[in-house]
């Protein structure tokens, strides 16, 4: 092993031209259980390396996004959608002069937790722990690298920083985060979470927007006619189409989504760095602060992003198509659900009806879409 002064080190391990409010490793709360750090890698890249290796995050790669998985290969999946949720935060915290490693780490993440069947699965899941505390995927992703992760003899979970597992987080209810403590506090607060949070969170809605629409019109469950209602891609299809118009249509379409994206992405960029401007934070602890978030687009391009998520809410998730397939998923998981926990209760190792419920609902949340379909065949013997 090289050896390594800490000066050399701290070259290696925190990236130059970080801003005052970045998150830095050195300022780091630090892991739930003690361990020493690695003498080339930052805490917050082991965190990045140790997600990327989990199980949970290879089975994204058969999670639904919006299409369950085996309706065809051509559409995201969870998986695809953290690799798309990654590459656009890095790019943002880059230019924000916040933490790339950490950014990153929390958008791979970010939908560990979540169930098979998409949104379907989750709503359903939380119907059937309705009297045992409910279901969230955020809280269950942080769940996932905290305790069920079962890959080291010295803890469970990953250990993860708390500056990633705040990330984790996006949404929780308060008095689930009461229970998580510090990591969820800033629900209780009105604080916010650190501006490389902040970003994935962004960067998480930047990337399931844009590539919904890619894959409804490749599904065929949304027409470029459909599409062009919404002002803002119709401009940049005509403008593709007069720059491009040897190009077949298809290319037009793929190329305007991208645009649209990136004008989405470099508004949040300038809007951000206004507000950082504005109110010139120090430290991370300022921008934990903070009452409402720094990043976020200007109120123009908000106004838009409201627009195309209503677009896609009426047109594409409320899709005929898409709601049998979610009707279809409710089911699965309902049944399930309640197989799963007469089976448990039988055992003679049952525990209280509560650690019952929730360990079925883990089991359910770790499924993929193709495995639970399988589960319910075998258990059934019919198709769901």
């Amino acid at each position: 092993m090289i050896d390594l002064d800490q000066q050399a080190r701290t070259r290696v391990v925190e990236p130059w031209g970080l801003a005052p409010y970045a998150a830095s490793e050195r300022r780091s709360r630090g892991r739930r259980h003690a361990e020493p750090e690695h003498e080339l890698r930052s805490a917050y890249q082991r965190d990045r390396d140790r997600v990327i290796h989990a199980s949970s995050f290879r089975r994204l790669e058969y999670k639904t996004q919006v299409f369950v998985n085996h309706e065809g290969d051509m559409f995201r999946t969870r998986l695809t959608h953290s690799l798309e949720v990654a590459q656009i935060a890095r790019t943002i915290a880059r230019a924000m002069n916040a933490n790339e490693d950490l950014t990153e780490a929390i958008a791979l993440a970010h939908d560990l937790g979540h169930t098979p069947f998409g949104h379907a699965g989750q709503d359903s899941l939380n119907e059937c722990m309705r009297d045992f505390g409910g279901f969230e995927h955020n809280r269950q992703s942080l769940r996932v690298v905290d305790e069920l992760e079962s890959r080291y003899p010295d803890f469970p979970g990953l250990n993860l920083t708390f500056e990633t597992r705040e990330g984790i987080i996006k949404h929780c209810r308060p008095e689930s985060a009461e229970e998580l403590g510090p990591v969820a506090s800033r629900f209780i607060t009105g604080g916010q979470p650190s501006l490389e949070a902040q970003i994935a969170n962004q960067a998480d809605e930047i990337a399931y927007n844009h590539h919904d629409i890619d894959d409804g019109l490749r599904s065929g469950l949304l027409t470029i006619e459909q599409v062009q209602q919404l002002d803002l891609f119709a401009n940049h299809f005509r403008e593709v189409a007069r720059r491009w118009p040897a190009v077949d249509r298809k290319r037009h379409q793929y190329t305007a989504i991208r645009q649209m994206l990136n004008m989405f992405a470099m508004d949040l960029m300038r809007a951000t760095a206004d507000r950082i401007a504005s109110c010139a934070p120090s430290s991370i602890d300022d921008i934990r602060e903070q009452t409402d978030p720094l990043v976020g687009f200007s109120d123009i391009v908000a106004e838009q992003h409201v627009l195309l998520k209503q677009f896609l809410f009426e047109h594409l998730y409320r899709h005929e198509k898409v709601a049998a397939m979610s009707r279809r998923a409710a089911h699965i998981v309902k049944q399930l659900f309640a197989s799963l926990t007469e089976e448990a209760h039988s055992s003679a190792a049952a525990g209280s009806a509560s650690e019952i419920a929730r360990g079925v609902a883990d089991h359910i949340a770790g499924m993929t879409d193709r495995y639970a379909i399988h589960e319910f065949q075998r258990r059934f013997g019919h198709e769901p």
